[in-house]
C-alpha cells in the first residue's frame, strides 16, 4: 500500500485539532491501518520523554497511543517551550538547542523545514497513513513567509488539508469563510473541506450554517462533531485548557495546586483529578490556596525562578508555609521540587535570566541549574515502600542536600528526590508516577483516608480514546475524510 497523509488545520488555537487527530489515529488503527501522528511544530510546555532520550509535545504522545505506537521524536520534530513572554527553548528532533528571542526564532525558523521533512519522510516510509496536525491557524498570514507548521508544510509536502472550526467559541461561519478569504489562492486550494467541532445540541439546527459555509467557500462539510466528554479525561496540551475553581469530583481527600504561569507537564495531575476518591482543585492566580487542603502540589514549570517569583506575587508562598506549619503535606514535582528547597542558583541563565534566589525552605536541599538537560523514561522503586515506580524526567538542574538522604524513589539504583524528616514535605523529578495505580494508592495511603478500591488510570484513558473515536466516527463522514489523504511529495513543491 502506498503511504498517504492528511493534515488537520484549525481556524485558531484550541479548536480541537489535537483531539481530532487522536480520534482519526484511533479510527484508522481500528480499520487495520498502520497510522502515525505528526506535528511539524508545536508550542507547549507539556512534553513527554521518548525512549532513547528526546522529548515531544504531550499531545503527540497521546496521539501515538491512539495509534498503538510508542512516542517518537519524529512525531514532533520542532517543539517550542516558552520560558518568558519573549524567549522559548527550541527543541529539534527531541534535543534542546538553546533559548532564543521570539523575534530571532521567527527570522530563522524556515531553516528548520529540513528537520521537519526528515522526520516526516521517516514516518511516511514506516506507515500506511500519517495524520498531520497544524499549529494555531493558517489565517495568521503575517507568519506565512517562514511558516513550517501550516500551509508552509502542506504546500512543501503536498498534503491536503481539512480545516476545523470551533462553533463553541462563536463566529464559526466567519472563521471558516474568513480563513479562505485571507489565504493566498494556492494555500486555499490545499483545503479540501471542513469540520465543525464542539457543537452543543441538535446538529440539524446548524444545517443552514453548514450550507452557508459550503456556498461561500465551495468546500464540503465532512461532519458536525458534538461537544464530547471524552477530551476532558485525556491529557491536555496547553495550560489554557486547565480550569480553576470547582472540582470535578468530591472525594474525601482534598488536593490543591496553584496554576503557575509557566506550568509544565501538568497532566501529572490527571490521575488525581479524575479519581472520584479525591477532591482536586486548581487554584487560579489571584485566589488564595484553600486552607482545608490535605495536600498541596507544586507541579513542574519551564521557568523555576520565574514561576517562584510569580508564586510569591500571588501570596501562595505564605499559604504553603502556613499549610506546612499546620502539619499539612506538600509535594513538589520537577520545578516544584526545586522551589521547595533552600536556594535556586542559575548563574549562567540556563533556565531563564541569570539569578540566585531563596526557595520556600521546606526541604533541606538546594539546586544549581546546569546546561545538560535530563530527558528520559525511567523505572525504579518507591523508596518508602519498594513498590515499582515508573515515569519520565525532563529537567535541567542538579539538586543536593541533607533531605536527599531520604529519597522519593530509587532509579537505576540511585536515590532520587527528597523527603523531610517527618515525610510531610516531598520532592521528585519524576513525572508520570501517579499513573501507576498501585504506587498512587500506596502513596496516598499516608493520609489515612478511605480511598476505596481505586481506579485504573490507563483503562480510563483507553476507554476515553475509544469513546472519542466512536463519537467522531458517528458524527463525521470518515470514509470521505480519509479518501482525501494522498501520497505526499517531500522532494518537491513550492513554499
Amino acid at each position: 500500500m502506498t503511504s498517504k497523509a492528511l493534515m488537520l488545520q484549525g481556524t485558531g488555537s484550541d479548536v480541537g485539532k489535537s483531539v481530532l487527530t487522536a480520534a482519526l489515529c484511533r479510527i484508522a488503527k481500528q480499520k487495520g491501518l498502520r497510522v502515525a501522528p505528526f506535528k511539524p511544530q508545536n508550542m507547549s510546555n507539556n512534553a513527554m520523554a521518548c525512549a532513547g532520550g528526546g522529548e515531544i509535545g504531550r499531545a503527540q504522545a497521546l496521539q501515538a497511543r491512539a495509534a498503538g505506537l510508542a512516542p517518537h521524536v519524529d512525531m514532533n520534530p520542532v517543539l517550542l517551550k516558552p520560558q518568558t513572554d519573549r524567549t522559548a527553548q527550541v527543541v529539534v528532533h527531541g534535543k534542546a538547542l538553546s533559548a532564543m528571542e521570539a523575534a530571532e526564532y521567527m527570522r530563522s525558523r524556515d531553516q528548520l523545514m529540513s528537520a521537519v521533512l526528515e522526520s516526516f519522510e521517516r514516518l511516511v516510509a514506516a506507515n500506511d497513513l500519517v495524520i498531520v496536525e497544524g499549529a494555531g491557524s493558517p489565517a495568521e498570514i503575517n507568519l506565512r513567509a517562514r511558516d513550517i507548521a501550516n500551509m508552509g508544510f502542506a504546500r512543501r509536502a503536498n498534503v491536503p488539508v481539512c480545516l476545523i472550526g470551533d462553533i463553541d467559541k462563536g463566529g464559526v461561519i466567519a472563521s471558516l469563510v474568513g480563513t479562505q478569504a485571507v489565504l493566498a489562492p494556492d494555500d486555499a486550494d490545499m483545503i479540501k473541506g471542513f469540520l465543525i467541532n464542539k457543537f452543543r445540541g441538535d446538529p440539524a439546527l446548524f444545517e443552514d450554517g453548514v450550507q452557508a459555509i459550503e456556498k461561500a467557500t465551495d468546500w464540503p462539510c465532512f461532519g458536525v462533531i458534538p461537544w464530547l466528554k471524552a477530551p476532558s479525561t485525556l491529557p491536555a496540551e496547553d495550560a489554557v485548557s486547565v480550569s480553576g475553581g470547582a472540582s470535578e469530583t468530591s472525594g474525601e481527600l482534598k488536593v490543591v495546586a496553584p496554576m503557575l504561569s509557566r506550568m509544565a507537564n501538568f497532566d501529572d495531575a490527571d490521575p488525581l483529578r479524575l479519581d472520584p476518591a479525591i477532591d482536586f482543585h486548581w487554584t487560579p492566580p489571584g485566589k488564595p490556596l484553600p486552607r482545608d487542603a490535605d495536600l498541596v502540589i507544586l507541579f513542574g514549570t519551564k521557568s523555576t525562578i520565574g514561576d517562584l517569583q510569580f508564586l510569591r506575587e500571588q501570596g501562595w508562598d505564605h499559604d504553603i508555609l502556613a499549610h506546612a506549619r499546620a502539619g499539612g503535606r506538600v509535594l513538589g514535582i520537577c520545578g516544584g521540587y526545586q522551589m521547595l528547597g533552600q536556594r535556586i542558583n542559575d548563574p549562567n541563565g540556563y533556565d531563564g535570566p541569570p539569578a540566585s534566589v531563596p526557595g520556600l525552605g521546606l526541604l533541606n536541599v538546594s539546586t544549581v541549574m546546569t546546561r545538560a538537560k535530563q530527558v528520559q523514561p525511567v523505572t525504579g522503586q518507591c523508596a518508602r515502600t519498594r513498590l515499582p515506580i515508573s515515569g519520565y524526567e525532563i529537567h535541567v538542574g542538579h539538586t543536593t542536600g541533607r533531605d536527599t538522604d531520604h529519597p522519593f524513589s530509587i532509579i537505576r539504583n540511585t536515590p532520587e528526590g527528597a523527603r523531610s524528616a517527618d515525610g510531610r514535605i516531598q520532592g521528585t523529578y519524576l513525572h508520570g508516577a501517579f499513573s501507576e495505580d498501585e504506587f498512587r494508592y500506596s502513596w496516598l495511603s499516608q493520609f489515612d483516608a478511605d480511598l476505596g478500591i481505586g481506579i485504573s488510570f490507563d483503562a480510563q484513558i483507553e476507554t476515553a480514546l475509544d469513546d472519542l473515536a466512536a463519537n467522531v466516527a458517528k458524527a463525521a463522514d470518515i470514509d470521505a475524510l480519509l479518501q482525501l489523504a494522498r501520497t505526499p511529495d517531500v522532494q518537491s513543491g513550492s513554499g
